[in-house]
């Protein structure tokens, strides 16, 4: 379902802002969509966690030379290639 916020609402817009986190434009569409999560066993989303702490601890420990304020702007730059509308918390 794919609704233009100008047509939603004051309800509606102030559900959909309270779970984006942020005002909706009114020349924005809004696309509601549900799903069943894939399951996995509690063993399986450790392993995952695992695996990324130890990657996210190799990419830290090669960090040379950034600051953290440099490195959360490249963060935040990624971000926005690939969602124009980020906005860092």
């Amino acid at each position: 379902m794919i609704k233009d916020a100008k047509d939603l609402s004051s309800e509606q817009k102030a559900a959909i802002e309270s779970l984006l986190g942020r005002r909706v434009l009114e020349n924005e569409s809004v696309s509601v969509r549900t799903f069943e999560p894939m399951p996995i066993s509690r063993e399986r989303r450790q392993h995952i966690a695992d695996e990324l702490r130890t990657l996210f601890a190799e990419v830290e420990a090669n960090r040379q030379g950034v600051s953290d304020e440099e490195a959360e702007s490249i963060m935040t730059e990624a971000m926005r290639t690939t969602r124009p509308g980020y906005t860092p918390r």
